[in-house]
């Protein structure tokens, strides 16, 4: 009697019980419970600055989940990045609603929108992982366990580093930036960037919900090397930090310095591009810089992005802001611009979000474009597609992107010489711009923002911790300027001095090194979190090759026997 061939797709009661309705809905709680823990350990709001200590932890539900129901991880990665996104980024509705003139219900959906597509990363992160697990499950229970344990930081980064460069990028609060707080843990960033705390952290994570599993199925000596590696990176990195903090303390000591204030002069939003009130935002800016200079001999003075609430080479007040900068310090203010272009088609009038540069002469020494534009804040990408965000292009305007990334050039009256990296607004989001700007010889940083736009949101303090990790990365001072807080002083190894709250006048200023050694990151570091983007590829080869095989084998069992020609 022929034996009955089994259908390649059926399934065995172990997996058959692992994907039941009740653990799906287990798995759907963990994914959940994973999210709530992440939005605890990251900056919230103003009064609640994150939970740093959860994070070697908070993602270990997340695995559970995967465990508990793979034939929906695909799922539960999605409910996990749709909740954890929702949380972190709930200030959009208040940039595009109260401020942009978007109605509330239509906020609300751009907001649900954004955070659909993040989750798609989150959602593909499960995926992977479900098919790097089977492919596995032939393999020795060491190899296996090694595989299972730094598959995780690598695919996580690498998706994390995809979506800061695909559609223009949107690389918002990665989980490494949940440790701003802690200079001792940040100081590894200066080798792979904010990345490679993102992959310590998940490494972590991955290694915590490895171990009952292989104890489980495989037994404790399956797991020695995979533990001992894990170990290993982080003495390895543990050392590092240790003895890169002594280093970096000696050459801040041995540094030129320089004194930096910085203005905060609480200009509400609702008010700032008013007419009206450009005269008293001026005068606002003006009072609180010359008691700021009075009691300081400062070598530069930075006021937020668009301090100047109108084009300085149109409007008179342009002339009272020139008059200070010549009796006192060199200024640093945000002002939009325009230049104008004579081409064989007629004028091009183009106009520029950016920064000027005010000397002592009472002339402008440099000025800086913002190069990375916000979608949606400073222009609207695919307008015809996008019809109903007319009332947001309407309220925003449309700026073009600069070019130029290397320092402005401002030197003292002694002779030394500062070369400020300018960051406007949401490019200190981004490492490459700083990278640049600190490759091309810039040795401190200034990022100029308006944070008046997220309300008292969990926005601002966020915007606050990437800048911490941009000053860390380069091992450059960095001065955040913000028009309503929070504005502070950062020193390269990323403690902060004189941070402000939100929504306060406040002017401060202190004394900060001017570096110029480079860090690993500036040179070759940043290429970190891409690297684990193309190690996705071979660890997915197999996988395919797999699919592949499998569908070969589906086509022949399925395929009818041919029979001769008669």
């Amino acid at each position: 009697m022929m034996k009955e061939k089994t259908p390649l797709t059926a399934r065995s009661p172990q997996e058959a019980e692992a994907n039941s309705p009740g653990r799906q809905a287990a798995a759907l709680a963990a994914a959940l419970l994973a999210a709530l823990l992440v939005n605890v350990a990251m900056p919230g709001l103003e009064s609640w600055r994150g939970h740093w200590w959860l994070l070697p932890f908070c993602l270990w539900p997340l695995f559970m989940a995967i465990q508990i129901a793979p034939r929906r991880a695909g799922w539960a990665g999605f409910v996990f990045g749709l909740a954890a996104w929702l949380g972190q980024l709930s200030w959009v509705t208040i940039v595009l609603g109260r401020y942009g003139g978007l109605p509330s219900w239509l906020s609300w959906i751009v907001l649900l929108l954004l955070a659909v597509y993040m989750a798609l990363y989150n959602a593909l992160f499960c995926r992977l992982l479900l098919a790097l697990h089977r492919l596995w499950a032939d393999f020795r229970p060491a190899r296996a366990a090694m595989l299972a344990l730094w598959a995780p930081p690598v695919v996580w980064t690498g998706l994390d580093a995809l979506r800061g460069q695909l559609f223009t990028g949107f690389p918002w609060m990665d989980l490494g930036y949940g440790l701003f707080r802690v200079p001792l843990l940040l100081t590894p960033a200066d080798l792979g960037g904010h990345h490679l705390l993102t992959f310590t952290l998940v490494l972590v994570n991955s290694l915590l919900a490895l171990l009952p599993v292989v104890l489980r199925r495989s037994g404790l000596k399956a797991l020695c090397a995979p533990t001992a590696s894990a170990l290993c990176l982080l003495v390895v990195l543990a050392g590092y930090s240790g003895m890169r903090q002594k280093e970096t303390r000696a050459e801040i000591e041995a540094a030129q310095r320089a004194s930096i204030g910085l203005v905060q002069a609480n200009i509400e939003q609702d008010l700032k591009w008013n007419p009206a009130f450009k005269e008293e935002t001026v005068t606002r800016y003006l009072g609180l810089s010359a008691g700021l200079a009075k009691d300081n001999d400062l070598d530069l003075l930075i006021w937020p992005e668009s301090a100047l609430p109108f084009y300085p080479q149109d409007d008179p007040l342009a002339s009272r802001v020139a008059g200070f900068a010549a009796r006192g310090p060199m200024l640093l203010t945000g002002a939009p611009f325009y230049r104008v272009t004579e081409t064989l088609e007629g004028r091009v009038v183009q106009y520029f979000n950016g920064a000027l540069l005010i000397g002592p002469n009472a002339r402008v020494a440099g000025t800086y474009a913002k190069q990375h534009l916000v979608p949606f804040g400073e222009y609207i990408p695919l307008k015809r597609l996008l019809f109903f965000l007319k009332p947001l292009a309407e309220t925003i305007g449309d700026f073009t992107p600069g070019r130029h990334s290397g320092p402005l050039a401002a030197p003292t009256p002694d002779g030394r010489e500062l070369r400020p990296g300018v960051l406007v607004c949401y490019e200190s989001v981004f490492p490459k711009i700083a990278r640049n700007s600190t490759a091309q010889g810039a040795n401190c940083l200034a990022n100029l923002t308006n944070d008046a736009w997220y309300g008292r949101s969990s926005a601002p303090v966020q915007s606050l911790a990437m800048a911490v990790l941009r000053a860390v990365e380069n091992r450059r001072s960095l001065v955040r300027a913000a028009n309503t807080g929070i504005s502070g002083l950062i020193d390269p190894l990323g403690r902060i001095t004189g941070e402000t709250g939100l929504f306060t006048e406040m002017a401060v200023a202190d004394s900060l090194p001017l570096m110029h050694s480079v860090s690993v990151f500036t040179k070759v570091g940043h290429a970190f979190g891409l690297c684990c983007a193309l190690l996705i590829l071979p660890l997915l080869l197999p996988v395919l090759l797999r699919r592949l095989g499998q569908r070969a084998a589906r086509r022949q069992f399925c395929m009818p026997a041919r029979t001769g020609r008669p």
